[in-house]
């Protein structure tokens, strides 16, 4: 498979030259020759370390440094304990109730997460980077929606054209001019990174809108240290249980003025969405009311919340639930999921919405590959995580080389997420590439391509032994007072053998992340 160029790819221009194949891992020195790192220990012979950067090995097959205690701990397990483990694993899933839906499938739609008990490690140096990166790419991305949605500077000055902003399907005129309490648009964020080539983290999209994922992250947090309780003592993994508390504060934070003890809710669609789990989750995490459109009620601009004692003033929204839904008369007058006149009360500066209405916009993903253009304009640094190379079908030498090459490359709506609305070029149809040209063709702008990526692998604990998996991460990203992100993140897993989709609806499943104390 081909490996993208980390950098960014101008959108006005043509297509980029084929990225170099070339992904050798740098050389490292004999451990058996250096006594502070230990004896050498190798790849097990069936172990395929062909192809991508393996998170675990390098490509000589010699075990990397920070993870040789953590495998040496797992491997000297016999075969009946691990899978003594991961029973207990995954009884533990199920007696918490640690499930997701997955729509459109005859077989049911609740289900176990699948769960991989070897974790992914990353050093103390990979994190700072990724946390460095993740903190400008958020403060850029605030003051990109900021920007478009009061003076429209950027816009203006042509280094992100009107008609990729306007023709956005999450852009919200209705937001033009209004107060946003500190400025703060994205309050709640999960990006997905990958690692390519000789182990750069690049970023593959922004999640922005209502960024889910998080309440796996924590729950495989408390299994595994259940199970392995000594292993964790040895490890120096840094925490990540704290993350409901800075959420709380970041929530708290934004409150309208005059509100110091403000009232927070979590508002979800309810009980049949994918994520229903993880709402039920953090609303008891966070000590704040899980509600529905039907539990609350506007009256003077004021939202409030309906109690067995009556109605309660409601300050802070920590929304589930998309921009399209929330309002019937502000949006879609066909939603029953929402509370009518609630975008009043959000215009009159009398609650606050956790992300803010119109966020989408800056997700999608054919804005997306303007992003490091973004971080030069309003911060005037060149961008620490690069994208991933995009071609814009609404450019027409772009759409001409993407059609001929669809065999290729990664096709993606840019409103989807979960897996859905994409064509994998190497593992599609005739008849698949066929229809998404036609699509394509129809509306240039609903669609972005990609390379098809060569991202890392990390070790798995199947059947068979030990075999590689395709992982990428997914951190998650606070901002409210400042910007907060937990060292560690859902480190998704593409499960089946050779898939390149890591969504769980897709038949993908997770590990625990694991971020070193230095």
């Amino acid at each position: 498979m081909k490996r993208p160029s980390t950098g960014h790819s101008d959108p006005a221009a043509g297509p980029p030259a084929p990225a170099d194949r070339s992904s050798q891992d740098a050389p490292s020195r004999n451990p058996s020759q250096d006594p502070d790192r230990g004896p050498r220990q190798d790849a097990p012979r069936e172990y395929a370390l062909d192809g991508a950067y393996d998170e675990m090995f390098t490509r000589d097959g010699q075990m990397r440094p920070h993870v040789r205690s953590l495998v040496a701990s797992f491997l000297g397990l016999p075969k009946e304990e691990l899978i003594r483990y991961k029973r207990s694993a995954d009884l533990a899933f199920l007696t918490q109730g640690i499930t997701f839906n997955v729509y459109g499938r005859g077989e049911g739609t609740e289900r176990i997460l699948p769960y991989d008990l070897l974790p992914r490690v990353i050093t103390a140096q990979e994190w700072r980077h990724i946390e460095k990166g993740l903190t400008q790419r958020i403060t850029a991305l605030n003051l990109f929606l900021h920007d478009v949605y009061n003076q429209g500077k950027i816009l203006s000055d042509g280094r992100v054209p009107r008609e990729v902003v306007y023709s956005c399907r999450h852009f919200r005129r209705e937001m033009r001019g209004l107060a946003v309490p500190r400025n703060v648009y994205i309050a709640v964020a999960g990006s997905d990174l990958l690692r390519v080539g000789q182990g750069e983290f690049v970023v593959l999209e922004d999640n922005l809108r209502v960024p889910s994922g998080v309440s796996y992250m924590l729950t495989s947090r408390r299994v595994m240290k259940r199970i392995f309780p000594q292993l964790f003592r040895d490890s120096a993994v840094r925490p990540i249980e704290h993350y409901t508390q800075l959420l709380l504060s970041a929530l708290r934070s934004l409150a309208p003025e005059g509100r110091p003890e403000p009232s927070i809710v979590l508002l979800t669609p309810g009980v049949y969405n994918s994520a229903y789990f993880e709402h039920t989750y953090l609303a008891r995490q966070l000590g704040v009311e899980l509600v529905e459109g039907r539990d609350l009620v506007v009256h003077d601009n004021v939202v409030y919340m309906r109690t067995t004692a009556g109605l309660r003033r409601v300050d802070v929204i920590y929304r589930r639930v998309e921009d399209d839904y929330i309002d019937p008369l502000a949006f879609r007058s066909d939603s029953i999921m929402g509370a009518a006149g609630l975008f009043n009360a959000y215009r009159a500066g009398n609650v606050t919405l956790a992300n803010a209405f119109g966020t989408g916009l800056a997700d999608d993903k054919a804005i997306y590959s303007y992003v490091p253009a973004i971080i030069r304009y309003y911060l005037g640094e060149e961008p620490i995580l690069p994208n991933v190379e995009t071609y814009l079908m609404t450019d027409p030498a772009q759409r001409k080389y993407a059609l001929e090459n669809l065999e290729r490359l990664v096709v993606k709506a840019v409103g989807e997420s979960g897996g859905y609305g994409m064509l994998i070029g190497p593992q599609s149809t005739a008849a698949q590439r066929e229809d998404f040209r036609r699509m394509i063709e129809a509306n240039p702008r609903n669609y972005i391509a990609q390379p098809t990526l060569e991202f890392s692998r990390a070790p798995c604990l199947t059947e068979d032994g030990m075999e590689p998996r395709h992982v990428d991460l997914r951190p998650f990203i606070l901002f409210g007072d400042k910007v907060t992100i937990v060292p560690g993140g859902l480190t998704r897993v593409a499960l089946r053998r050779g898939s390149l989709v890591v969504n769980s609806s897709q038949g993908g499943g997770s590990k625990d992340t694991w971020v070193l104390s230095d």
